[in-house]
């Protein structure tokens, strides 16, 4: 193998392959970066074996060359010490020499390094997904569908399922689904362009996390396969292949009660700041808890420090129905929910003290958030 890169570029490529390479792999050569060099391409494959993305360098990009070949071959290299390399060196443009015991010798202006690779036919291949079942949403749509529900998703091990985002298909759109018991976030997508026979497929949030930090808010076409037990992201020249989570997600269809007791409009970004300021207190607590009251239509938030202090704000409402309530919540989870709708109007519905609530935007029902509340007497 013998080549000649831009340098930048190539750094941009190697660093979105470095977000598949996890240093808690059990398969050490899943800790290097694999270069297949073609005839009129470059291939670059990182994977941790539950995600995988593959790069294709092509020699030239609108008519500028990025990528001389003098000679094909393959390599695996260990992938943070050779991305390190990359990125200290100088020039436009750095050159890479293999010979028969893959000894790399890399160069850039005045700087050689020569680096011992490893046998390219002792890494894994890539998973198979077929692309029977497949959708095309634009890099910004995917993105904002991360962002408003990839938040909620479960951390703990527990229960495997929760720590991805169930996405359940029909013939009218897609439902998004993300809780760890504590909150929901759901987010759905109507048209009949997003539709397909009744499946599901739960896509673990971590995947969603690190395919969020590759893809632009833009209207690039993502295509999305899925198979029975993997899904594959196409989007530009990079294939990002992830393994599915087994098991059936729950129902939480029921969570959602019909006729609320107490109903507040209020402006997000106000509220969102308010929580915020009151929410100081409640973190040096140490429990994020925050109370809530709705009396004869005014809306205050309050929190209690022992070891500091207390504070107490008054919350600018646009509509207030129903009962008096008093409730208290975390206010993480609050905040959290609040940035996931991007309307400036907010309606939270309450049915009852101790039984989960929800925001929405007040002109759609697109995004829902649930939040249970939390006990405090």
């Amino acid at each position: 193998m013998k080549i000649s890169i831009n340098r930048q570029y190539f750094i941009e490529q190697l660093n979105h392959c470095l977000k598949a390479i996890s240093p808690r792999t059990t398969l050490p050569i899943l800790n290097g970066i694999k270069l297949e060099v073609k005839e009129d391409h470059l291939i670059l494959t990182g994977s941790d074996s539950e995600i995988s993305i593959e790069i294709t360098i092509p020699t030239e990009i609108d008519n500028e060359e990025i990528l001389e070949i003098n000679e094909t071959g393959t390599v695996v290299l260990s992938g943070r010490f050779f991305v390190d390399i990359i990125k200290k060196l100088s020039g436009n443009f750095v050159q890479l020499e293999t010979n028969d015991t893959f000894q790399t010798k890399i160069t850039a202006s005045q700087s050689e390094f020569n680096l011992s690779g490893n046998d390219p036919d002792q890494y894994p291949l890539l998973p198979e997904v077929n692309d029977e079942e497949s959708i095309i949403l634009p890099s910004a749509v995917l993105k904002t569908i991360i962002n408003q529900t990839n938040f909620a998703v479960s951390l703990s091990e527990t229960r495997p399922v929760l720590t991805g985002v169930n996405w359940q298909f029909d013939d009218t759109g897609i439902q998004f689904t993300a809780t760890d018991s504590h909150r929901l976030a759901l987010r759905r997508l109507e048209g009949d362009q997003f539709g397909m026979d009744s499946m599901h497929a739960i896509i673990p949030g971590k995947s969603l996390n690190e395919l969020n930090k590759i893809i632009n808010d833009s209207d690039d076409e993502v295509e999305i396969h899925f198979s029975q037990n993997q899904v594959l992201i196409s989007y530009g020249n990079m294939r990002f292949i992830s393994r599915l989570l087994e098991g059936n997600y729950p129902d939480t269809s029921r969570l959602f009660p019909e006729n609320y007791e107490t109903k507040v409009t209020v402006n997000n970004g106000e509220f969102y700041h308010a929580i915020d300021r009151v929410s100081l207190l409640a973190r040096e607590g140490g429990n994020n808890v925050i109370r809530m009251s709705v009396e004869n239509g005014n809306v205050a938030l309050s929190s209690n420090s022992p070891e500091v202090g207390t504070v107490h704000e008054d919350i600018s409402t646009g509509t207030v129905e129903g009962e008096n309530l008093k409730i208290s919540f975390n206010s993480k989870y609050m905040m959290d929910a609040l940035k996931a709708i991007n309307d400036e109007e907010v309606t939270i519905e309450f049915f009852g003290t101790m039984r989960p609530f929800t925001l929405k935007a007040a002109e759609s029902d697109a995004v829902v958030q649930l939040i249970l509340p939390i006990r405090t007497y």
